[in-house]
């Protein structure tokens, strides 16, 4: 069962970004802003952890054996990009947790995220728990790119674009732990773009509005 996609138009992202600044006090501007959030360390992945980089609590966002989150992501050189792209890969991890342990109000992507991207995650978790499925596999995540939105100091605001190949991600009935095995084709392939935000006094970034591209022929291959 893979993730259904969910379009958001560039103009809805720039008003999100708008409300932002004006919330914080940095609407003296036209200038736009993006924000998303992020997710911890997968496997073979060289995505910054977040976590490192302080001492604040964070959620629990381990997965059950038998699922297997890749972040082939390269880290980039600015503090502010790797903290959102690791924040941003916390929000799919903490997304996935939430699937997993089938619970559509869990606190890891409520950790991680705000408006538009926790409507997301709490729509997918509850596809999942009202279909009696969760997912086990090989889920890869790779050709990250972000981009600062607009000028504002606070909060500031940087789009994370990346793909996410699901080939090798199944669904799993949970009374039976049946696996629905399917054959690799243009639907395995998505793009993400996740609007991130950085907090007051707080390390964290959260996601708040994000855009699933289905059948994303440019990330195949």
């Amino acid at each position: 069962m893979a993730r259904s996609a969910l379009t958001t138009t560039a103009a809805a992202f720039a008003a999100t970004a708008t409300l932002l600044l004006t919330a914080c006090g940095g609407g003296g501007d036209d200038s736009s802003s993006d924000d998303i959030k992020g997710a911890d360390k997968g496997a073979n992945s060289s995505t910054p952890s977040a976590s490192a980089a302080s001492d604040v609590k964070r959620p629990d966002v381990s997965l059950p054996g038998d699922l297997e989150l890749v972040f082939d992501f390269e880290e980039p050189s600015d503090a502010d990009a790797a903290a959102a792209l690791g924040d941003a890969a916390n929000y799919i991890r903490a997304l996935n947790h939430g699937i997993t342990e089938q619970d559509p109000k869990d606190p890891a992507y409520r950790f991680y995220s705000a408006a538009g991207a926790a409507r997301y995650a709490e729509s997918q978790i509850e596809e999942y728990v009202d279909g009696g499925w969760t997912v086990t596999g090989k889920d890869r995540y790779y050709r990250a790119e972000t981009s600062p939105v607009g000028d504002a100091k606070a909060p500031k605001t940087i789009l994370v674009t990346f793909c996410e190949d699901q080939s090798k991600a199944y669904g799993k009935e949970v009374k039976t732990g049946k696996v629905s095995y399917t054959e690799e084709s243009l639907a395995s392939y998505q793009k993400f773009s996740i609007l991130m935000a950085s907090q007051q006094d707080s390390p964290v970034w959260r996601a708040q509005q994000i855009t699933v591209e289905g059948k994303a022929e440019e990330c195949r291959g």
